[in-house]
């Protein structure tokens, strides 16, 4: 079971968790256990926020004249990092056509939803993220549980994780989803801290 790292306490905090809870319910529902193909349709989303915040934050440092601390960097490398779980797992399996057209509707909203969400509040934007990637860390938890139940064909890591995670030849999908995992908590600390700095006034972005 995988806790909260970090419990709602003011108002942005709780919409920024009942969003990502509604999320989770419509997720759950579509996909319930086929993990690779919830993985692909989730990655492609995942990939938004780290995107839009890092140009936003561009903008707002040019429009200011001001140093961004190094944050537009982070967000393009976990945009970055993002894309690549998707490739990740598009090599070991491919979407159909409806989950296809499913990534292209929910990139669509969720660009749009994001957008306005980091206009309105940035800080709300990351707690958002913060919690997305809370979300992300336990269904990866869950899709290791049904590799380890053999419910789940535990087949060998594709060469492209290989080479992007420096996994051994004998790496399995296992390895993978431990290593993506391994991602997001980090992406999870990182958009809660900088949602925690912003809410102390310690950024202006």
């Amino acid at each position: 079971m995988i806790k909260k790292r970090y419990v709602p306490k003011k108002i942005k905090d709780k919409l920024a968790y009942g969003l990502v809870k509604f999320f989770r319910f419509f997720a759950d529902l579509f996909f319930r256990k086929r993990y690779i193909n919830r993985a692909i349709v989730i990655e492609t989303v995942a990939a938004v926020p780290g995107m839009v915040g890092a140009g936003l934050i561009h903008f707002r440092c040019l429009r200011k004249i001001k140093d961004d601390e190094g944050w537009i960097r982070k967000l393009l490398d976990e945009a970055e990092n993002e894309r690549m779980h998707l490739m990740t797992f598009i090599a070991i399996i491919q979407p159909n056509i409806f989950e296809r057209f499913l990534v292209f509707v929910a990139q669509a909203i969720f660009i749009f939803i994001y957008f306005l969400m980091y206009v309105m509040s940035s800080e709300m934007a990351h707690r958002f993220v913060g919690y997305l990637e809370e979300e992300a860390v336990a269904s990866y938890t869950e899709f290791l549980a049904e590799i380890d139940a053999g419910r789940i064909e535990n087949c060998p890591a594709p060469d492209i994780a290989k080479d992007y995670w420096q996994l051994d030849d004998s790496s399995t999908l296992r390895d993978v989803v431990i290593a993506v995992r391994q991602d997001e908590m980090g992406h999870r600390e990182a958009n809660h801290q900088l949602a925690n700095q912003l809410s102390k006034g310690k950024y202006d972005i």
